[in-house]
């Protein structure tokens, strides 16, 4: 297994495994394979140096970008591989790679089961099997844009976050993440989120130092005490009276991160006040009082006015009207499919942080969009591969060949220095960078307020009243 695949090995964050308490090794029947009891896998979010290592930033083009390192995929035999054989689960679930890559991967030391190398892919499956699968790994880039510390005493650290990066690792995301970079950059660790933004948004971010800080901030978000204030720019000349929207939002796909109104969704409440208009498009400050995923970005859809830059809500995919009123006229899975073609069609789909394979695969995972701890990688798009000579290619791959890749310390080359990894399906591909102007999006969080502290970040230049595109 390895990114992009129906299911997922899971990275454990912080790589810490407890031995669970001593059993009592069982005599084992004559050609039984013995599988070790289970260890307990971390499942906090929490980073050390050595993580912060395993890799490099370099900067190119006003691009943030991560040179490719190995990483560890892992995860615990699920229920229903038990009894199937290693390569009918490939075959079966992880169809992503060619069986051709499973099998070069394993003679290359790359599979392990048990933390014993995989020599035969025939080997059936027990329960608490471990397995383990390194791959070259690739992260899309971001803004080059620092992070400004805003605010930081011994409770809390307050930085404006620029638009297109994560706050956790998710997704393709570990080291262009917010976490990560704190972390590399700053020496800010085990930091606690107490609320999210979208990956396109900015603005001010807070963390707690502490678990009881974060607890106790989070219970005024929760009785919804928190006053956020935000600023964009929409579309046409918006309406110069306040206006409010109740309309109820529905999650479409986690995945993809699409949301839609929709009655049987949940109910939400955002003030939306005109703040400028300079002939084509008009800044907005957006108060939501409910904390929705993509709650500003769905309400201003329906009304009619989409923040201009929208890379979802913003799009032909949605019909002639652009989803105002809610009016749509497409089914969920003909949206999403509409989304990704249009995205496919500009080679833009690192700005969704999705591949195209991703909704033809079995699981839900979590939208690495809203900045929420989804650890579930995703696979470079396949069809911009050359799967027909990489495919033979590695059949026939020496095995000096593949353990010439082997820097198991994360020592990967700068891009372009011929450093590259003879299983890596990445390495073979031309992708178009972004941008830095695609990688903003016109939303921006100004403000929050709670009981005792106050936070703002300078407004965005573009919502500058006599601004224009």
């Amino acid at each position: 297994p390895g990114p992009g695949q129906e299911q997922q090995l899971q990275p454990c964050p912080a790589d810490k495994e407890e031995a669970a308490p001593a059993h009592k090794k069982r005599r084992l029947a004559a050609g039984e394979r013995y599988v070790p009891p289970p260890r307990k896998l971390s499942t906090g979010v929490s980073f050390s140096a050595a993580h912060f290592a395993e890799t490099s930033y370099y900067f190119e083009g006003g691009l943030r970008k991560v040179r490719p390192y190995y990483f560890d995929f892992r995860t615990y035999c699920k229920g229903r591989w038990v009894g199937r054989s290693l390569l009918h689960v490939f075959s079966t679930e992880f169809r992503a790679q060619p069986l051709s890559y499973y099998r070069a991967a394993a003679r290359a030391g790359r599979l392990r089961l048990n933390e014993e190398p995989v020599r035969d892919l025939d080997v059936v499956l027990k329960n608490n099997d471990f397995l383990r699968n390194t791959v070259h790994r690739h992260e899309p880039p971001v803004t080059a844009q620092p992070i400004q510390i805003l605010a930081e005493d011994q409770e809390v650290v307050v930085v404006d976050k620029p638009s297109s990066l994560p706050v956790h690792p998710c997704g393709r995301f570990r080291h262009n993440t917010v976490i990560f970079i704190l972390g590399k950059e700053h020496g800010l660790q085990e930091l606690h989120t107490i609320h999210r933004l979208d990956r396109m948004t900015s603005g001010v971010l807070m963390f707690a130092k502490t678990v009881e800080v974060s607890k106790r901030i989070d219970e005024q978000v929760r009785e919804r005490q928190l006053e956020k204030e935000y600023v964009c720019r929409v579309v046409g000349e918006f309406p110069e009276h306040d206006v409010v929207c109740e309309e109820p939002i529905l999650v479409v796909s986690y995945k993809v991160g699409v949301c839609r109104v929709d009655p049987k969704g949940k109910f939400c409440k955002t003030i939306f006040q005109r703040l400028s208009y300079n002939g084509k498009s008009s800044v907005v400050k957006c108060l939501p009082h409910t904390g929705r995923t993509h709650q500003i970005r769905v309400h201003l859809q329906f009304l009619g006015y989409p923040i201009v830059n929208d890379p979802i809500y913003n799009m032909e995919a949605w019909g002639p009207d652009r989803g105002k009123g809610g009016k749509i006229d497409k089914t969920d899975e003909e949206l999403l499919k509409a989304l990704v073609e249009e995205h496919r069609s500009k080679q833009s789909l690192d700005i969704l942080g999705i591949m195209e394979e991703d909704l033809n695969s079995g699981a839900e995972s979590k939208d690495c969009g809203d900045s929420s701890d989804c650890t579930k990688p995703v696979q470079a798009d396949p069809s911009r591969a050359c799967p027909l000579k990489s495919d033979a290619n590695l059949e026939t791959l020496e095995s000096k060949e593949l353990n010439s890749c082997e820097k198991q310390d994360g020592e990967v080359g700068e891009k372009g220095s011929g450093d590259k990894d003879p299983l890596c399906v990445e390495c073979k591909m031309i992708r178009r960078d972004p941008s830095p102007k695609e990688l903003v999006m016109y939303l921006h969080a100004l403000r929050y307020k709670g009981a005792g502290f106050e936070y703002s970040s300078r407004m965005p230049e573009w919502a500058a009243e006599d601004w224009e595109e």
